[in-house]
């Protein structure tokens, strides 16, 4: 496994991050247990997750599998870069999800206690909250980050105008500000390269693509479809399919012909990405983690890069060249 820094933090992750959003609702608490294990014997170092991962309104499944595997070995614990996520519904009063001061504070405490650890590495802000000011939500993580509860920051979903505003806001206080963003980033989605990637490459922001095989499109073979579970059984994601068909058929011959599983090379894509720090695989197997970190082995020439690029056209480069003269 190779290690670099999370943006310009002084933290280092491995290029790889696992996501547990499958840990609970589709993964059996005992074989997360098991990928988790072989993650870190694999150097996988960023754990991701979300306090409203399990999908049950209130209770953090996801984040108390990964407590209770903690429980069992606390020395896992310093050995994990631990991410969690908070934005989300987690009650149906007021102040139970967006990013009030008082939804940070209950969110960040509820999420230590079912991750039974006393701090986050990297709290993540799950969404844009457009009701709540920058000077608001860095007031409110200052004081978690003095506490020691939280040691970084970094956001998700956001677009280049939110991150650039919030770093203008860290700056005005003094503060780190972020240090990582998570994005949608695949070879059928690559809309961040237009604003997103390069305001983080600016502002020193580590980027942390999800979804890299687009909710499991660039791994579902031909013929699978009507066995595909999890993101790739959704009806969004199999409309995007019929959608794509004719495009995803030319890549799965292209990966053959190159000897290769299409997720393979999906990820190993993502990994030559300039700005990419590292994708979050989200395993619901453990054969399929194994397949994922097959990937971090497995170098395209330029080339083929090229290829990839004329079967999956991005936006045209960065704005607004992409878009302008």
């Amino acid at each position: 496994m190779k290690y670099t820094n999370l943006g310009r933090a002084g933290l280092t992750v491995s290029r790889l991050g696992l996501g547990t959003m499958n840990f609970g609702p589709v993964t059996p608490e005992a074989d997360a247990h098991q990928i988790m294990d072989r993650a870190l014997e694999a150097g996988v170092t960023l754990f991701d997750t979300a306090d409203i991962y399990g999908w049950k309104l209130g209770e953090g499944i996801t984040e108390q599998i990964i407590g209770r595997w903690f429980e069992q070995d606390p020395s896992r614990r310093e050995k994990v870069v631990l991410a969690t996520k908070m934005y989300g519904p987690m009650g149906r009063g007021p102040n139970t999800n967006r990013l009030s001061a008082l939804h940070i504070r209950r969110a960040c405490e509820e999420s230590l206690r079912r991750l039974g650890t006393d701090r986050i590495d990297l709290l993540q802000l799950h969404h844009v909250d457009r009701s709540t000011s920058w000077e608001e939500i860095w007031q409110a993580l200052e004081i978690l980050v003095a506490q020691g509860k939280v040691l970084y920051v970094g956001s998700s979903n956001h677009a280049a105008w939110h991150i650039v505003t919030a770093q203008q806001e860290a700056r005005s206080r003094n503060l780190l500000g972020l240090v990582s963003e998570q994005s949608p980033y695949s070879l059928l989605e690559r809309t961040v390269e237009l604003e997103v990637l390069p305001a983080c490459e600016a502002h020193g922001i580590g980027f942390l693509p999800y979804s890299p095989l687009q909710g499991g499109l660039l791994a579902v073979s031909d013929g699978q479809e009507g066995k595909a579970v999890g993101r790739a059984a959704e009806p969004k994601t199999r409309r995007s399919l019929e959608r794509h068909r004719d495009r995803l058929a030319a890549y799965k011959k292209w990966c053959a012909d190159l000897g290769q599983d299409p997720s393979r090379v999906a990820l190993a894509w993502l990994l030559h990405q300039p700005g990419v720090t590292a994708p979050i695989i989200g395993p619901r197997t453990l054969a399929q983690f194994e397949q994922s970190l097959s990937a971090t082995r497995l170098k395209l020439t330029d080339e083929q890069l090229t290829e990839l690029d004329a079967l999956f056209p991005g936006p045209g480069g960065a704005a607004p060249e992409a878009y302008a003269w």
